[in-house]
């Protein structure tokens, strides 16, 4: 059974969730980011543990399928963005239609209605958030890090991140006090 879990954002979520079903006695094949895969289906009384344990530490089961499709498009964005061990060699457009089975015209406007943003900006602000992320805990430079989150050149990273953040990747870095957004708030 396939469980679909919202503000699942990172290899953390996935571990506290892994301990919750652990505790509740529920087997599992894989927790994925936003997603939970058990052996078997759950009783209503296994089914209720588990949703209100999750809404003790911040998440929370869904149950639409347009709500599930959105939440899968934001953990793809995520996974690619973020944990990709290569860099992502195609347009996100179509890895996104490929990993889904939906035709990217449909996401994009599912998204768009439900969010209230495009799919294309929202994978700008990950990807700027993760290029902040890399200057401030790496020792990657802004060459590296266009290349790791395919950007066209480093040249295009250095005015999005620009247009985004209002400070140039070299003052960005420089700066004492930095500020991430959360990516449950993305």
């Amino acid at each position: 059974m396939k469980l679909i879990i919202k503000n699942m954002v990172s290899k953390r979520c996935e571990m506290a969730v892994e301990l919750l079903l652990k505790e509740l006695g529920i087997e599992y094949i894989a927790v994925r980011l936003g997603e939970v895969e058990t052996k078997e289906i759950l009783s209503t009384g296994a089914y209720d543990k588990l949703k209100k344990a999750l809404v003790n530490i911040g998440l929370e089961l869904i149950f639409d399928r347009k709500n599930m499709i959105i939440e899968k498009i934001k953990n793809s964005i995520r996974e690619l963005v973020y944990y990709s061990e290569e860099p992502v060699t195609k347009k996100y457009s179509c890895v996104l239609s490929e990993k889904l089975k939906y035709d990217y015209t449909y996401l994009s406007n599912l998204f768009k209605k439900s969010k209230g943003i495009c799919i294309e900006d929202y994978i700008i602000a990950h990807k700027i958030e993760r290029v902040k992320q890399l200057l401030a805990y790496s020792d990657l430079n802004l060459t590296q890090i266009s290349y790791q989150l395919n950007y066209s050149s480093v040249g295009h990273l250095s005015n999005q991140f620009k247009k985004v953040t209002g400070f140039t990747a070299r003052h960005f870095k420089q700066l004492e006090e930095k500020e991430f957004i959360p990516l449950e708030v993305l």
